[in-house]
């Protein structure tokens, strides 16, 4: 997990079908996103536009508060935020925008009320509620993925890990056998993607039960239950089964320093869960956790890449792993995110002599 702003939106809008657990099923049902709900409610245009207004000039009054008080969003990303709200609110959203002049009574056809509506902004101006916990889904490279309280929000630059693995699958095709593990899975972004990208088998764990439930119904959501599998457990707890056999190994784990996290975004401090973020006093206990796991984990040749928080937290890892783990993993090195941080930890378990 990473500090960075959570304020981005792909422009890519598929539609992924509500999943409807199985009769019996144990797992708890996530928040279905707002723009997976059906259009069952109604307002008359005027009252829709006299809300629409008062959204706007919520977020116009912010001005650039929250960037000077944490780096949070401008008013600017506010109104952008809006009209994604109303995009995924209200059926033909082009009816606030229209210039022709119609029947202000008229009915329009709503997936939320006009309370939960003015309930919904208010809690992103007043509160500071993640934009992507409001609607209840982000959008991360091709997916919509739903998410909410308790569950970490993907961030972009965790996508480069999808990327990384499938160079590492192209370059030695024997990668795609056996399974691979995603460790503290949260929204099961990365399982879902590198599971799509490579058509390889995943096995994405996480602690937490919420997560695990989310990440459950986002797999089920592109029918990927025949590759990625989801069990709830801490960290390699889940996967005694596989040890020594997993072809892969990935995690954007919890590595923000303990003393930084009364620092962060009010949008991730108050509301993102803490078992996501804090990775100990220098934010690495989890990390250096993992690469001991690694070396009993994966097989000989068996691929491995961690997110850190970036370079001081990157060159520690590479150390480690050779210098500490001397003899356990072959060719470690560090990989830029998109905006050039060293950001990522890849290299293989070492083949027997």
């Amino acid at each position: 997990m990473k500090s960075c702003s959570l304020f981005t939106r792909a422009p890519l809008r598929c539609m992924i079908r509500p999943v409807i657990p199985p009769a019996g099923a144990a797992r708890r049902t996530p928040r279905l996103p707002l723009y997976q709900r059906p259009p069952a409610f109604e307002a008359n245009l005027s009252d829709l536009k006299k809300w629409h207004d008062w959204a706007k000039n919520q977020a116009s009054s912010i001005g650039s508060t929250f960037v000077e008080l944490d780096n949070g969003p401008d008013s600017t990303l506010l109104l952008r935020e809006l009209n994604w709200l109303v995009e995924d609110a209200i059926e033909q959203p082009s009816v606030l925008s229209s210039q022709i002049s119609g029947d202000v009574n008229s009915p329009v056809s709503m997936r939320a009320c006009l309370d939960e509506l003015y309930s919904l902004w208010k809690q992103r101006i007043e509160e500071r509620r993640p934009f992507q916990y409001v609607v209840g889904c982000e959008h991360w490279r091709d997916l919509i993925l739903s998410v909410e309280e308790g569950v970490l929000i993907p961030r972009p630059e965790t996508e480069t890990i999808v990327d990384m693995a499938d160079a590492a699958v192209k370059e030695n095709a024997d990668l795609k056998n056996g399974a691979w593990a995603d460790l503290g899975t949260g929204s099961g972004a990365l399982a879902i993607g590198i599971s799509r990208v490579s058509a390889i088998r995943v096995i994405a764990t996480d602690l937490s039960p919420v997560a695990v439930a989310v990440a459950s119904y986002n797999v089920q959501s592109y029918n990927l239950q025949d590759r990625v599998e989801v069990r709830q457990g801490s960290w390699f707890d889940p996967l005694k089964d596989v040890e020594g056999k997993l072809s892969g190994l990935i995690s954007n784990p919890p590595y923000i320093p303990s003393d930084d996290i009364n620092g962060l975004q009010a949008e991730v401090r108050k509301h993102e869960p803490i078992l996501a973020l804090d990775g100990g006093m220098k934010g690495l206990k989890d990390l250096i956790h993992l690469c001991n796991g690694a070396a009993t984990m994966l097989k000989p040749g068996g691929f491995f890449a961690f997110e850190t928080n970036g370079e001081i937290q990157s060159k520690f890892l590479v150390n480690y792993m050779v210098m500490e783990m001397k003899g356990s993993f072959d060719r470690v090195n560090i990989v830029c995110d998109m905006a050039g941080v060293q950001r990522f930890v890849a290299g293989y378990r070492a083949q027997p002599e």
